[in-house]
């Protein structure tokens, strides 16, 4: 498979970063260490260069029906410039993907998902497209900079007459940012530690990287590599697709029951309503290891008598706290905080226990 560059690949081989291929992208996985760009983006200001990930325009008669039809959360709660986090459930019980959506107007929705299921995705939302409402993909003309941190307000607001430092969580404004026309910036993100994700076209790019970290300069920012938002993400128990959610897991049983609204009829709310009424056999859990290892994805997870009873999902060892942590599916009666579950590592079974998401409390 061909890799492709976004607008800013060669910005991060310039300065050194260590590339990988990610979701068909040549991507920074880290510049100068992942402890070290964690730490900084909980403590002052970080950007990614997350321009893989994919944007859908959905537009025009039909656009409310059919977003409010393939996503799970309640689309009516949306207000002009409001967004939400849902899920794209795959008619079978399990999620197609999880995904951001943008009101920009009662007409037009931008929907945000991930890079790798950007087909998939289009794919599956064009299959339930029957009154040919009018959708555009806009993924490769879009660059999006997360710039994350409790410092990120101080070390953007020099560059916009729109006031950011006063937006709420999860809302967005459309205006001039950098001295370039209708950029949006939303107050959404995947650490926990606050800031903006910025939507761009690709030429713009450069010029916005550049002035964000001449105008972040005197709040100690740092690029930061996926290896970091991987870090960040899974002390804030996010779920990531591909490892905690997938085609196989039920937005219910991965924790997701508050972006699941039977308000309204979507693809699988029958299934899932039936699922809620009847209750879940297993449910996603946070868990710490009390002995000393690290759990990683696709490890057993066990009962005190040896049996399996799930799987670790995500895995690592937080640099915020000094613990190894993760996240697993188990047999829902052990979800509670202080449950006891073992993990093999190295042909040993290390002790763990549940405890409450998220992990890194602030």
């Amino acid at each position: 498979m061909d890799i492709r560059n976004t607008a800013l690949s060669h910005v991060h081989k310039a300065l050194g970063a260590k590339m990988v291929p990610f979701a068909g992208y040549n991507m920074p996985v880290q510049y100068e260490g992942v402890t070290l760009e964690h730490i900084n983006v909980r403590e002052n200001v970080g950007v990614f260069d997350v321009s893989h990930m994919g944007e859908f325009i959905i537009r025009g008669e039909g656009a409310f029906e059919l977003v409010q039809k393939v996503t799970s959360n309640d689309v009516s709660k949306l207000v002009d410039g409001k967004v939400q986090y849902s899920c794209l459930p795959n008619g079978k019980g399990g999620i197609v993907d999880d995904l951001l959506v943008y009101r920009i107007d009662e007409k037009t929705y931008l929907l945000v998902v991930n890079a790798s299921n950007i087909n998939k995705d289009w794919d599956w939302i064009s299959e339930h497209n029957t009154d040919d409402v009018e959708m555009e993909n806009i993924s490769d003309k879009t660059s999006l900079l997360a710039v994350q941190g409790p410092k990120a307000a101080l070390a953007l607001q020099s560059l916009t007459e729109m006031n950011i430092s006063d937006m709420k969580y999860y809302t967005f404004q459309k205006g001039t940012f950098a001295g370039k026309e209708n950029i949006l910036i939303s107050t959404t993100g995947y650490t926990g530690a606050g800031g903006f994700e910025i939507y761009f076209k690709n030429e713009d790019a450069e010029a916005i990287w550049n002035a964000v970290f001449e105008s972040g300069k005197a709040y100690n920012i740092l690029p930061v590599g996926l290896a970091a938002r991987d870090t960040l993400r899974l002390e804030m128990g996010f779920c990531l697709y591909g490892n905690d959610i997938d085609d196989s897991t039920s937005p219910l049983e991965a924790g997701l029951g508050w972006i699941t609204k039977f308000t309204n009829n979507f693809v699988d709310s029958d299934f899932l309503k039936k699922q809620k009424e009847i209750g879940i056999k297993r449910r996603l859990v946070g868990f710490e290891l009390v002995d000393r290892g690290v759990p990683r994805q696709g490890y057993d997870v066990l009962n005190e008598q040896g049996e399996k009873i799930g799987v670790v999902t995500s895995g690592t060892m937080s640099p915020s706290l000094k613990k190894a942590i993760g996240l697993a599916y188990v047999p829902v009666d052990m979800k509670f905080e202080g449950t006891e579950i073992y993990i093999p590592v190295r042909k040993k079974q290390l002790k763990a226990k549940v405890v409450s998401l998220p992990f890194y409390k602030g």
